[in-house]
């Protein structure tokens, strides 16, 4: 069989992976000069299963507004004329309930604990370098209130299986012991054991290697123009390169936050926003003042982790449509939370900014499996989540394309949920 996997992100990779595992001839565009050079390029490195959830949840609206008026604000929201901006805004805001939280977390973490499962038996099967660490993420909490906020969270991990630890402040030093010469700053927090951390552009690029020894062909700086498609069935794919016109026997889109404009044309619909996010990655300056794992700043929303012989730190919503600008101040709140959380860890002053555009949903749950055209599959939409879901979510869509038994069930995580 003949497979076209549209992007060489981490979704677009895992997924090509997968398919030529199973004999599949394949070929990958991308309009980038390599893989993962976009979404995956440099987000905040956390494999995080046990933190798998829906941004919409009850209470978000009000906790939004407080963030709005913060000096080290997680969020902020750009006035535009754009009504898919306002139409996913709404669509969010009417999963902020209990109900859809309920609904939308049972269908991310079915993805996500077959994503770690899959991640596995993949370092059992081949080597990758990537800067691989399994201790854990540590949920930080400033505040007394943040720690009671935390028994609704411990409810939902308990009741998927995904196991954590609630610890007091001297647990978290014990955890992570670079936090003693803060001590002061935090109460407690939340160990979520089974998370692990890596450079997520660095397994891509593995793993694309190891794609291509397989098989796998991969064409970059191809933009793709547009699908053609000839009744309920793609014919080809349109690209502005020098590959031209590309055809097979199925189709992937794996272009996250791109996706919906390249399938709005041939009528599917999909409500995937980009959400900017941004991070710095700094040089380590101390192994014993730095972070081990992943740290959650969870007044902040910002992510801290340990990449080897760097510190990765990462979070920030920027609504703001697909502008991918690096503003001057654009990274103050992620440089001051490292700043504040691990002072002598890195060396902020050679620190490298980068912004990137998650795609996001409304509800959370990427967008995955079959279309209305027989020969086109869909793994996109994975927001914030793409680097946790990658494996998960590629062998299951490979599987789905190769007319094998997935090893998840899709119910509720293909377009049919939004009328596509």
């Amino acid at each position: 069989m003949r497979v076209v996997v549209l992007g060489a992100g981490v979704i677009g990779v895992t997924t090509a992976y997968y398919l030529a595992k199973q004999g599949a001839e394949v070929t990958v565009l991308d309009r980038q000069p390599g893989p993962g050079m976009e979404t995956s390029f440099a987000n905040a490195g956390e494999l995080s299963y046990g933190m798998t959830s829906p941004w919409a949840a009850p209470g978000i609206p009000l906790k939004a507004l407080k963030w709005l008026f913060m000096k080290y604000r997680p969020l902020f929201i750009w006035p535009r004329i754009d009504p898919a901006m306002w139409r996913w805004c709404l669509a969010m805001l009417a999963n902020c309930n209990a109900a859809s939280y309920a609904l939308n977390k049972g269908r991310m973490v079915r993805i996500s604990n077959y994503s770690r499962d899959c991640l596995t038996e993949l370092l059992g099967e081949v080597e990758l370098d990537f800067d691989l660490r399994e201790r854990g993420t540590l949920q930080l909490f400033r505040t007394e209130k943040q720690v009671k906020a935390s028994l609704a969270d411990q409810a939902v991990l308990a009741e998927f299986d995904s196991p954590f630890e609630v610890l007091d402040r001297e647990g978290c030093i014990a955890a992570e012991p670079a936090l003693a010469a803060v001590a002061e700053k935090f109460v407690g927090g939340l160990r979520l054991t089974a998370d692990r951390t890596g450079d997520c552009r660095r397994f891509t690029m593995a793993l694309a290697e190891k794609s291509a020894s397989l098989g796998a062909a991969f064409h970059y700086g191809d933009t793709i123009k547009r699908i053609a498609v000839e009744r309920d069935r793609v014919a080809a794919i349109e690209t502005t390169g020098e590959t031209g016109r590309v055809t097979g026997d199925s189709y992937v889109c794996a272009m996250g936050p791109y996706a919906p404009g390249l399938l709005k044309p041939i009528g599917i619909k999909l409500p995937i926003y980009p959400i900017k996010g941004y991070s710095i990655t700094l040089p380590l300056l101390d192994d014993k003042a730095a972070p081990q794992s992943t740290i959650m700043d969870e007044t902040h929303k910002v992510a801290i982790t340990r990449l080897g012989d760097r510190i990765r730190v990462a979070g920030q919503a920027e609504i703001t449509g697909y502008s991918s600008k690096l503003g001057k101040h654009a990274t103050d709140s992620v440089r001051h939370v490292v700043s504040d959380l691990f002072p002598k860890g890195g060396d902020v002053s050679r620190a490298q900014g980068w912004t990137g555009l998650r795609p996001m949903t409304p509800d959370g749950t990427p967008v995955l499996g079959p279309t209305r055209y027989g020969n086109l599959f869909l793994n996109t939409g994975h927001g914030t989540l793409g680097w946790t879901m990658a494996c998960g979510s590629g062998r299951a869509v490979a599987d789905l394309v190769m007319g094998k038994a997935p090893g998840i069930d899709f119910d509720g995580l293909t377009a049919a949920r939004y009328g596509q």
